[in-house]
């Protein structure tokens, strides 16, 4: 980062914080009036660029998070099958119980206790399982694996057309 002046490597360092260049460029000290256009020319800079790949690429390698990774971990998601939280009689299973696939896909538990009505009520349970969303997971990795591209491909449609008005 030595080529770069001073605000334009608090523009880095800030950038990695959220990647909004707008945002970035007003923390770096750019005015607010300025900060949109000021954060896209700094993203076109040969220099900065340099410097956020590096940034980028040196976080990636202190949080063990790597593009294989997070793919794995959409996929986990979209691929999720809700009948993994339950046994064979139907009973839910406890958290500990389930693989860890079955896990990750799970984004709120809810418990609640419950009273049926009357003096004599008995007690009951009831467990809200919310998982995450299967369909942006999936749409996610179709994207990555570029499935949406071959689609449109498939269904371009090509048409000739031969202009005979001369005759």
């Amino acid at each position: 980062m030595t080529s770069l002046n001073d605000k334009q490597r608090r523009f880095v360092e800030e950038y990695l914080v959220d990647l909004n260049a707008t945002q970035a460029a007003i923390r770096a000290g750019y005015s607010e009036k300025t900060a949109r256009s000021q954060g896209q020319r700094m993203l076109t800079n040969v220099d900065i660029q340099k410097c956020l790949s590096e940034g980028q690429a040196a976080r990636a390698t202190r949080t063990k998070i790597t593009q294989d990774r997070v793919v794995q971990e959409i996929a986990r998601l979209g691929l999720s099958d809700v009948r993994k939280l339950f046994d064979d009689s139907g009973r839910l299973l406890q958290p500990h119980e389930w693989d860890d696939d079955t896990a990750a896909a799970v984004a709120a538990i809810e418990v609640d206790q419950r009273k049926e009505p009357g003096e004599d009520g008995e007690r009951y349970t009831v467990t809200k399982i919310k998982a995450w969303d299967k369909n942006s997971a999936l749409e996610k990795l179709m994207k990555h694996l570029g499935l949406y591209e071959r689609d449109n491909e498939q269904r371009q449609v090509i048409v000739n057309i031969r202009d005979d008005l001369d005759d």
